[in-house]
């Protein structure tokens, strides 16, 4: 099915609806409803734009979110996040759970971090294991320590942006390619400093690679009207923990990877908006082709 754009922009309305509310009650006739199609309809683009039923999206995130409070807070129950993600009992968010995972919840616990990650089950065309996040995991402080950077914590005001959904890392370039070519007559590449930017509103370490959700963008000064599968968004103001450097696109996974280590070893916690990076240069024009990139992580 070929997704227009104002498909696209229904979709992006009906992911952030998802987004702040998987702890409500989600039914495909509300969410089709904030998208503007009939459920028939909209169950169709949903599935052509994300390679998954609305039932199994939803499950899915449910899923990836309790498993991510199991490692980090002890003092929730699985009876609580039963309940949290709207699961009818124990028992059926223990099946789903396991049927995801290959494991319990409470064996999920106990193993810890990174033991059971879903992505680690993801296999190539070939039938062999692919190259995960988690390899990075193991041995990222001792590959970035090195590494020049510098990082602040501070807060921030809040950034307007325009920008446009897309779900898999390998979407990610032409969904940017997509935002340069609207934002060209749109006259926002006139200034000579304009940004680009990723929002991550999944974890690597939790959501498979093809599975992982992002917002690519523009930053501006003011919010926009919306205009096709381009909607105006904001990253709000609050204290974040910001790495700056200069390195090649290789090593974003572990420089990721190093700050959050860098967040934990210094007593943050990461507040539920979705961590970015801001882009303040095109690598191809480097000389040794490195980003100079500013990653952000909001925390309390």
């Amino acid at each position: 099915m070929q997704l227009s754009k104002d498909h696209i922009k229904s979709i992006n309305k009906a992911l952030n609806y998802i987004e702040q509310h998987l702890e409500s009650h989600l039914s495909l006739e509300a969410i089709s409803k904030v998208a503007h199609y009939s459920p028939f309809h909209f169950h169709r683009i949903f599935k052509a734009f994300s390679n998954e039923t609305l039932h199994q999206y939803i499950v899915r995130k449910r899923l990836e979110k309790a498993s991510a409070i199991l490692l980090r807070k002890k003092d929730i129950t699985i009876s609580e996040l039963s309940i949290r993600y709207g699961f009818t009992s124990n028992s059926s968010f223990t099946r789903a759970f396991k049927k995801f995972y290959g494991v319990s919840p409470s064996d999920f616990r106990r193993q810890g971090k990174g033991i059971y990650s879903k992505i680690r089950k993801v296999k190539s065309k070939i039938g062999q294991p692919s190259a995960s996040f988690e390899a990075y995991v193991c041995d990222s402080y001792q590959n970035t320590k090195h590494m020049p950077s510098q990082i602040e914590i501070k807060s921030i005001a809040a950034i307007h942006t325009i920008g446009t959904s897309c779900i898999g890392v390998n979407n990610l370039s032409s969904t940017f390619q997509n935002i340069l070519e609207w934002a060209g007559p749109a006259g926002l590449l006139n200034q000579p400093d304009f940004k680009m930017a990723t929002l991550y509103y999944d974890s690597f370490k939790i959501t498979a690679p093809d599975k992982v959700r992002m917002r690519a963008c523009l930053l501006v000064d003011a919010p926009l009207k919306p205009d096709g599968e381009m909607s105006k968004g904001i990253i709000h103001e609050g204290k974040h923990i910001i790495a700056h450097h200069e390195v090649h696109i290789e090593a974003f996974e572990r420089v990721w990877t190093a700050l959050f280590i860098h967040m934990n070893n210094t007593g943050y916690k990461m507040r539920n908006e979705p961590p970015f990076e801001i882009y303040h240069n095109d690598f191809n024009t480097h000389p040794e082709k490195k980003c100079l990139v500013d990653l952000y992580i909001p925390v309390e």
